[in-house]
């Protein structure tokens, strides 16, 4: 998931939205525009983000119920947030915390897995479908938690403690050098119309390699070298194909498979189980209180997105609840008021009689500013409208699979 500007703005659309819905032009201008009667307040703010001053929209949130610790959440067991820091790797570290997770559900010690083996070989695909679409491919840092799965399918999973991305002396990881020398690399070969693959993903190869150093052919068990692709076979064992992706979208027919249309699914999988957003929400829930967690792609740059509160909410000034559905979502796809833009574990719940709460594990700078470190609190409105799709064991959604019939 890319990052996008931190600017928010209020949607037009939404604002036409709510005069069609029988509100008066006034009523909605003075709403947005901080009006005392608002539920929820829109404040901007200026503050120093990434190093230049910002200002952006946000809400109010001082008079808000909320959860206030981890704690209040029912929990499936996971292990520590850790930061993905300068890098557009959230697909890959909220995958590898689900994958992770997983090993504890089905009763086995979890392993803290390399994040950075899996972006080695995404990099290289990446650059291998460049090459074989003439440059009419997305090569970004971005991807989709499906991605995890398909490279360990190919090259297999290593422990962090055997490749951890980083050259003697680094503690944090920074792909700004790294990703800048491979774009430049593949652009030139597209310029010279220079399309040699064997050579060209030689040379990623040596950029990677220089940057985050070269991933092991083999890891220690009990004394005994084996084969990343034999690592996860008989030790990790994980079931890479008992996964499945799931999204809400009208542009596809309902109980039918097909493409998540966004750049971050740069290989057009069409492997993406489409249902209606009830069914959609549903399942997340059913899922998490069952016992299974799930990862999120969501778009994050939101005015009800609150770092220092580690919230995730709709404010009232964007969208009333009562009013989020399926077009609503659908809208705010359509004219890129949502993106897929980050990836987070959904590793936790809470019910009360107002709202259901979801805790989610963050590994993006954003997570780490509030009081509560790595984590995010995402009511069920921000899930509904601004989560676009999930990746989740099969057995936690074979109720919603089974109104798939598929050849």
């Amino acid at each position: 998931m890319k990052k996008k500007t931190l600017v928010y703005l209020v949607s037009l659309f939404s604002l036409a939205f709510f005069l069609f819905a029988g509100c008066t032009q006034k009523g909605n201008v003075e709403k947005a525009a901080l009006s005392d009667q608002s539920k929820d307040h829109a404040i901007y703010k200026t503050e120093e983000i990434e190093g230049k001053e910002t200002t952006y929209l946000t809400m109010d949130y001082a008079k808000m119920e909320r959860p206030a610790s981890i704690e209040e959440f029912t929990r499936v067991s996971y292990l520590p947030p850790i930061q993905q820091y300068k890098t557009l790797s959230c697909w890959c570290f909220a995958t590898t915390s689900f994958l992770e997770t997983e090993m504890a559900r089905m009763g086995k010690t979890p392993v803290k897995l390399s994040e950075m083996y899996t972006v080695y070989w995404e990099f290289v695909e990446k650059a291998r479908r460049f090459v074989r679409e003439k440059g009419d491919s997305v090569f970004s840092g971005g991807s989709e938690p499906n991605a995890v799965i398909e490279r360990m399918k190919v090259y297999g999973a290593v422990p962090e403690a055997a490749y951890t991305g980083l050259l003697p002396g680094k503690t944090e990881h920074d792909h700004t050098a790294l990703f800048e020398e491979m774009n430049n690399y593949l652009q030139t070969c597209k310029t010279n119309n220079f399309w040699n693959e064997e050579e060209i993903l030689a040379n990623i190869k040596k950029i990677l390699n220089k940057h985050l150093g070269e991933p092991p052919q083999t890891v220690e068990v009990d004394g005994k070298a084996i084969s990343p692709v034999d690592y996860l076979k008989n030790v990790l064992q994980l079931p890479l194909d008992d996964y499945v992706a799931v999204m809400s979208f009208s542009y596809l027919p309902f109980y039918t498979k097909g493409e998540f249309k966004v750049p971050d699914n740069w290989w057009h999988s069409q492997e993406y189980y489409n249902v209606p957003l009830d069914d959609y929400y549903h399942a997340i829930l059913q899922a998490i209180k069952n016992g299974y967690s799930l990862v999120l792609s969501v778009d994050f740059t939101e005015p009800g997105n609150i770092p220092e509160a580690n919230l995730g909410v709709i404010p009232d000034f964007d969208l009333p609840q009562d009013y989020i559905n399926q077009d609503s979502r659908e809208l705010r796809f359509f004219n890129s008021a949502t993106t897929d833009d980050h990836g987070v574990h959904l590793v936790g719940y809470k019910e009360t009689p107002k709202d259901t709460w979801f805790l989610v594990k963050d590994s993006w700078w954003t997570a780490y500013v509030g009081k509560i470190k790595g984590y995010f609190f995402y009511r069920d409105d921000y899930v509904k409208l601004k989560s676009l799709g999930f990746l989740i064991h099969k057995d936690a959604v074979k109720d919603l699979l089974a109104k798939f019939k598929l050849n």
